[in-house]
């Protein structure tokens, strides 16, 4: 097997576990890259490819998200990953880890670790390694790398976020919630959301701010109504779609052109938190994306009454 066949091979865990340590699907594809050239350029051939391009990709993650976290102190708003409609990485014997580590929730709890400790619960919780791998992946001993581990399983414990278990009756409940929203049912909606939900947007400013910090069943159902009439007169559609392992659509324009995504927190059949994910620079890796202020502007003058 050639060395590009051998990367072409190991290439969807690669992008998995950049994804995880970035939080965003361009910074991963970036890394995946970059591990590629230095593989590419590499005189000697490792005992194990996989743990050898594992921890580049690591160590490259690592680098980036140091530097990104100083970009982010910035960030206007909330700042949400970015979505990923698929994860291209499957391993049946630890596809709960996978599936956990991948929601919005778990994500942004992951922001809450240095990246060290981030890059060996990774490793570790998510994927399986073992600390000799670790450790040569972030240049630590074994001793420091359980010590960052056990630290970063605390951390990640305290604020663990819960999921629906039965992904079966999530995906109904889901359905339903989008049954309500399109036929503008407040009643509806209402049944389906916890009493404190929220729903929260990421712009980063570049993007109108739909729905940002509302909570409560009624504020939610009442705002979700008052948009879905305008919206659909100018011709949006929603299209439901997983996000990030979870229960989610896509917002789209007339044209066709991504507007925004919806994910969904679902627990003890109600929903949670709606994250809406609407800067412009992290929808681009869904499709074409659209003008949202234009999208704003024709829905407001189909809510504006008309002038006696």
């Amino acid at each position: 097997m050639t060395r590009a066949e051998e990367f072409e091979e190991l290439r969807p865990l690669l992008f998995s576990i950049a994804y995880r340590l970035l939080g965003s699907v361009s910074e991963a594809e970036d890394a995946v890259q970059e591990t590629w050239l230095r593989w590419e350029s590499s005189p000697t051939a490792p005992a194990s490819t996989k743990a050898f391009l594992s921890a580049v990709v690591t160590r490259v993650s690592i680098d980036v998200l140091r530097s990104a976290r100083v970009r982010r102190e910035t960030y206007v708003g909330p700042w949400f990953p970015e979505p990923l409609l698929a994860d291209p990485y499957e391993d049946p014997e630890r596809a709960a880890e996978l599936a956990d580590s991948l929601s919005m929730a778990a994500l942004l709890l992951l922001e809450r670790l240095s990246p060290l400790e981030r890059a060996v619960f990774v490793l570790r919780d998510v994927f399986g390694f073992g600390f000799p791998e670790i450790a040569s992946a972030v240049e630590r001993s074994e001793a420091a790398c359980r010590q960052l581990a056990v630290r970063a399983r605390r951390h990640m414990d305290a604020g663990r976020p819960r999921f629906e278990a039965d992904r079966a009756e999530r995906d109904v409940l889901a359905s339903r919630f989008f049954d309500a929203f399109s036929e503008g049912d407040v009643d509806g909606l209402q049944e389906l959301l916890a009493a404190d939900v929220r729903m929260v947007s990421d712009s980063g400013g570049k993007a109108p701010q739909w729905g940002t910090g509302i909570a409560g069943a009624d504020k939610v159902a009442r705002l979700l109504v008052s948009l879905v009439a305008p919206f659909t007169q100018i011709g949006g559609t929603v299209e439901p779609h997983s996000l990030n392992g979870q229960p989610g659509a896509i917002l789209r324009d007339r044209d066709g052109k991504v507007i925004n995504t919806w994910t969904l927190d679902i627990f003890e059949g109600h929903i949670q938190t709606i994250r809406t994910v609407l800067n412009p620079d992290k929808l681009i890796h869904v499709g074409p994306v659209a003008d949202a202020w234009s999208v704003l502007r024709q829905a407001t003058q189909i809510r504006r009454p008309p002038a006696s």
